[in-house]
Formats: structure tokens, C-alpha cells, sequence
């Protein structure tokens, strides 16, 4: 185990868990999701983090992920 754990968008202090439910509520896509709530759109570092959680349903991530 790394000790890394990415779960949420620092900008917003937002949890993955959080926003999940609402992307699939919504059937939201990352250009939706940045829209409505902000996530993703300040300095983009969760971007690709967004876009896993989206495609998987992951909420938690031990891993860097490049876009």
C-alpha cells in the first residue's frame, strides 16, 4: 500500500463519493459534471480521476493517474 489516497477535488473539497450518485442520477459525462458543480474546472488536477470514477465507479484512488 502506497498511503496515497485521492478522493476528492482539492479546489472544492469535494468528495468522489460525493459526486458520484449525482453523475449517475444525472447521467452526467466530465464536461457536465465540471458545469454543474465546479469540479474539475479550477486547476484540473482530478480531471482524470473524475473521468475513472465516472467509467468505474471507483470513489478512491491509490494511484497517480495521467491523463
Amino acid at each position: 500500500m502506497s498511503g496515497l489516497c485521492i478522493d476528492r477535488c482539492v479546489c472544492r473539497q469535494t468528495l468522489f463519493a460525493d459526486l458520484l450518485p449525482r453523475v449517475r442520477a444525472a447521467g452526467w459525462q466530465l464536461a457536465d459534471l465540471i458545469r454543474e458543480t465546479g469540479c474539475g474546472g479550477t486547476c484540473g488536477l482530478c480531471r482524470p480521476y473524475l473521468r475513472a470514477m465516472i467509467r468505474t465507479g471507483r470513489t478512491t484512488f491509490d494511484e497517480i493517474i495521467l491523463e
